[in-house]
């Protein structure tokens, strides 16, 4: 990204850029089309970013804020560790069920350019180590074993319920990640309780 702009013209194009390549892919996505969409002007885009690539980083950036932000305060609706993380899962379903829902931004645009453009799939990356990051603030909070092995659990769980919602249409992958998560965490929950004191130091 070549700026750090945060004027509304910027805002606009960013937000009508954010649009059309999660709508139609980044490929699909041609530059009149943003002119178009943003109402800025083909020139005034190359002053703020060197290419579209540049451009499209920077729109993905702008999601990666928004989506974190709505994903945390979804999940922030009590204080225990152990009810917020079974909350993502109904959060989840709210977001599959929105009309404009195609899937996760971030693994589409990995798909797509991650492999050949390195700053596309640096933000791609990104993202999902800041979604990593906040699922460790849970599961570290939640008092359990390997905490960390736990978060990247729910990691895959997200990203697995959210891929087959986008390609069958069945909101419902995130009832079943939901149950999935449940029973990982009666589990662990079960293993937790039956260790004996002498045995529960980690090796």
């Amino acid at each position: 990204m070549d700026t750090t702009d945060d004027s509304p013209l910027t805002a606009r194009l960013l937000a009508a850029t954010e649009k059309l390549i999660y709508s139609g892919g980044i490929h699909a996505t041609g530059m009149d089309a943003i002119v178009k969409a943003s109402g800025v002007a083909r020139r005034s885009i190359y002053q703020l970013y060197s290419n579209k690539e540049a451009l499209v980083a920077a729109a993905l950036l702008a999601r990666d804020q928004r989506w974190m932000a709505w994903f945390i305060d979804a999940t922030s609706q009590t204080s225990a560790p152990l009810e917020r993380l079974a909350s993502i899962f109904p959060a989840l379903r709210q977001w599959f069920e929105t009309e404009d829902f195609h899937g996760c931004a971030f693994i589409n645009a990995a798909g797509e350019l991650g492999g050949v453009n390195p700053e596309i799939g640096a933000v791609a990356a990104l993202h999902k180590q800041r979604l990593l990051s906040y699922l460790r603030e849970l599961t570290n909070a939640s008092g359990l074993n390997n905490p960390d092995e736990i978060a990247n659990y729910f990691l895959i769980l997200i990203d697995g319920a959210t891929a087959v919602a986008m390609v069958t249409g069945d909101t419902g992958a995130a009832d079943s990640a939901g149950r999935a998560a449940a029973l990982l965490l009666s589990t662990l929950q079960q293993q937790a309780g039956s260790v004996s004191p002498k045995h529960s130091r980690h090796h």
